[in-house]
């Protein structure tokens, strides 16, 4: 079967099924490898002896693939999709088989940023292929699988860490990525192609590349160290970025397409779901296991509930956007996160059940569900098919860097008020009061998300919907 046009209409039930597979496989190697080194990092740092350098283990792989996501993205519509989801998944192998094997910290460390690197080439390549495949309506289905990925990850992902470590070897953490990845990428070239125009023959903005990796770069680390050189470096390489991308016909990232205003909004929106996220992710487990006192699987499965409540919201955010358009759609999950962060901050206390956390993290998550997949999509929709990995990269990057403010700023709250241990975890009788500062903070970034979405333009994805569905592109995928 040869689909003609990424607007089809065919269902989610025919031959792209495998593509989605391979896709939901690819994105379960970046979700993982997040996730299921965490309950195995003391056991590495054992037997490297090398405990003042493990906070890198984390760092390597979330800065390489925050960097270089705008990047890839970019690089998607110039040199085609499969191409760039192909080096992504060679990058996460040969960074996952140098990581199994590893003699080092420092050569554990370098894997971990080579996995980081194909990271960053999945995730947004991964969403615009579905946004070439996939009808408007269906693309909130498919956004949801996987949003489910990553749901499944968050919860299998530290078991499997505790379970290789313990019963096996760490090594395994990595090593059972290879398959996976093999598996991902024979489905891919086998059921997803491509034709010559699908890219675009211009050339490579490396100068550009460079200034936008290297600030990033020195953005993440100032953020994440608090050190000024950096956020010093950062400002110079990223001006320097700004001028190069306003002088050179091919710049690596078109910053005029941030002018256009669902792009800029939707940019902007992303950067607070970000930051929410991140939020909630660090500090839910803490608060369950330091003021609760409950263990870490329990705490981990209040998280969960975050991240169940988001593929299901996602799973009907189609009908809901075809029927009420992009803004209210998010306007509406906006409202879900505001009063999920109210909730959470509202009851947060020395005795709080903790199925009641659950709930407000699963409210949250409902809410994200319908605010983050109809921003996505409604950026996706406002460009060409050949600018559409560039938006969906700018998209995935500002979460990122929303994410790294996000830790900054919370982290430095928490610490005014309270002492680290040698775990790296707060202690100390000023936790519940740090906490609910951390909840307050939250409650009033998802007021701000929430006015954000009310800026949105009023186009009615109905309508979009039918200009997409009347819209040729220029160089169809086909699917066999």
């Amino acid at each position: 079967m040869t689909v003609t046009s990424a607007r089809s209409g065919v269902g989610l039930r025919s031959e792209r099924g495998p593509i989605l597979l391979s896709l939901m496989l690819s994105t379960a190697l970046v979700a993982l490898d997040a996730t299921i080194i965490a309950t195995a990092s003391s056991t590495i740092a054992r037997e490297f002896d090398a405990f003042e350098r493990l906070p890198w283990l984390f760092s390597a792989y979330l800065l390489a693939q925050a960097v270089s996501t705008p990047l890839f993205g970019r690089l998607a519509d110039i040199v085609g999709r499969k191409r760039l989801m192909l080096v992504g998944i060679g990058l996460f192998f040969v960074g996952s088989a140098l990581a199994g094997a590893a003699l080092s910290m420092t050569m554990l460390i370098v894997a971990r940023a080579l996995q980081g690197l194909g990271a960053g080439a999945v995730m947004p390549v991964s969403m615009t292929i579905t946004a070439d495949i996939y009808t408007v309506e269906e693309r909130a289905l498919t956004q949801g699988y996987l949003a489910s990925v990553w749901g499944i990850s968050s919860v299998v992902g530290p078991t499997l860490g505790g379970v290789f470590s313990q019963f096996v070897s760490w090594r395994w953490i990595f090593w059972v990525n290879l398959p996976l990845a093999v598996i991902a990428a024979v489905m891919l070239v086998r059921r997803y192609h491509e034709s010559a125009q699908d890219s675009r023959r211009e050339p490579v903005d490396v100068p550009g590349a460079v200034l936008l990796s290297g600030g990033s770069l020195s953005l993440l680390l100032g953020l994440s160290e608090g050190d000024w050189p950096w956020f010093a470096a950062a400002v110079v390489l990223l001006a320097g970025f700004v001028v190069r991308a306003r002088t050179t016909r091919y710049p690596i990232l078109d910053l005029s397409i941030l002018r256009r205003r669902v792009i800029g909004v939707t940019t902007t929106a992303s950067l607070f779901i970000g930051a929410i996220v991140v939020g909630l992710s660090t500090y839910v487990p803490i608060y369950a296991q330091q003021v609760l006192g409950y263990g870490a699987l329990l705490a981990g499965f209040a998280l969960a509930a975050l991240t169940l409540g988001w593929p299901l919201s996602s799973a009907q955010a189609g009908r809901i956007y075809l029927r009420v358009g992009f803004r209210l759609t998010s306007m509406i999950g906006a409202t879900f996160v505001v009063l999920g962060a109210a909730l959470l901050f509202a009851i947060v206390g020395a005795t709080t059940p903790l199925v009641l956390v659950g709930v407000a993290c699963f409210v949250i998550g409902a809410g994200m569900g319908l605010t983050a997949v109809p921003t996505l999509i409604a950026a996706q929709e406002s460009a060409a098919p050949t600018e559409r990995g560039a938006v969906t990269g700018t998209n995935m990057f500002a979460r990122s860097i929303g994410s790294a403010i996000g830790v900054a700023a919370l982290g430095a709250v928490v610490n005014a008020r309270t002492t680290l241990g040698a775990d790296g975890v707060p202690h100390g009788p000023g936790v519940l009061t740090a906490m609910r500062w951390v909840f307050a903070a939250l409650a009033v970034i998802a007021v701000v998300l929430a006015v954000m979405t009310t800026t949105m333009p009023r186009d009615r994805a109905d309508a979009v919907a039918r200009r997409a569905a009347r819209a040729t592109a220029p160089a169809p995928a086909r699917v066999r």
